[in-house]
């Protein structure tokens, strides 16, 4: 095959719809080992495949986290709920300093990305846990988790969870999906057609998820203990009110720049 120039890949990537053509096609250059891999690489780019599960990982946090087929893409703007969380977690030990592991519970956790990059954020020992109810997240979060010496299990949310996590959860995070089931038609095809329903449709409202983590969370939560979520600004005030009548304290925290948006919830200490 004759060899592919960058200017080509860019060509193909643009013509294709790819508004970052020439970061794409770095990326992929530098990932393909031959070329006949890269053509392989920009075909399916073309045919809509998120980039991330093309080159097999996503930047996050500054990390490297290994992304398959069929596993969530973390999004710059969930970057946001690890720095809320890693603040949150900062401001509590300074108050109450502690020799013992921050314990962590990232459910709905996809690749893993996000319990992975609060426990390489925190200056401290983490306990970690993750849970997924894909097979193919739990097998990609599996290897994501193992550096920081966290658990992986598969379940629908607190489902797999040990009795001996109840009330001890310092940090609960969760991507729920939030995007409203009628909006799903309308969404670029790499996530509608290459990202698995469930981790984007949030029932009616997108809001499904998000009430049933709610209702969970106080069981799990340690005194004190936060929970975030990521949603909408749309939603915000709903979701708030979904932490609140579950008995969490909830705030919306923004993020301007990366154009985020997530609710607090917070178990007050008795």
């Amino acid at each position: 095959m004759t060899e592919l120039s960058y200017e080509a890949v860019v060509r193909t990537l643009r013509t294709a719809g790819c508004v970052f053509a020439e970061d794409e096609a770095t990326l992929l250059l530098q990932s393909a080992r031959s070329t006949d891999e890269l053509a392989a690489m920009l075909e399916r780019r073309v045919a809509g495949e998120p980039l991330e599960v093309v080159v097999g990982w996503a930047s996050f946090c500054g990390l490297r986290i290994e992304i398959d087929p069929g596993v969530f893409v973390p999004r710059l703007r969930t970057e946001f709920l690890v720095d809320e969380a890693a603040r949150l977690v900062e401001l509590v030990r300074l108050v109450l300093p502690s020799d013992e592991p921050v314990v962590v519970l990232d459910l709905c956790c996809g690749s893993g990305a996000l319990g992975v990059a609060l426990a390489e954020t925190l200056d401290t020992d983490v306990e970690l846990y993750a849970v997924d109810i894909e097979p193919a997240a739990v097998a990609c979060a599996t290897r994501n988790v193992a550096p920081v010496g966290g658990l992986v299990l598969q379940g629908d949310l607190d489902e797999p969870l040990p009795d001996h996590l109840l009330g001890r959860v310092e940090v609960l995070l969760a991507n729920v999906p939030y995007v409203p089931t009628r909006v799903i038609a309308s969404m670029p095809t790499e996530a509608r057609d290459h990202e698995p329903l469930v981790t984007l449709d949030g029932g009616p409202d997108g809001l499904d998820v998000l009430r049933r983590v709610a209702e969970l969370a106080p069981r799990w939560l340690a005194p004190g203990g936060h929970v975030l979520v990521e949603t909408s600004e749309g939603q915000a005030d709903d979701a708030c009110a979904a932490f609140e009548a579950a008995g969490l304290t909830a705030r919306v925290a923004v993020d301007v720049d990366r154009e985020a948006t997530a609710i607090v919830g917070t178990l007050l200490a008795d």
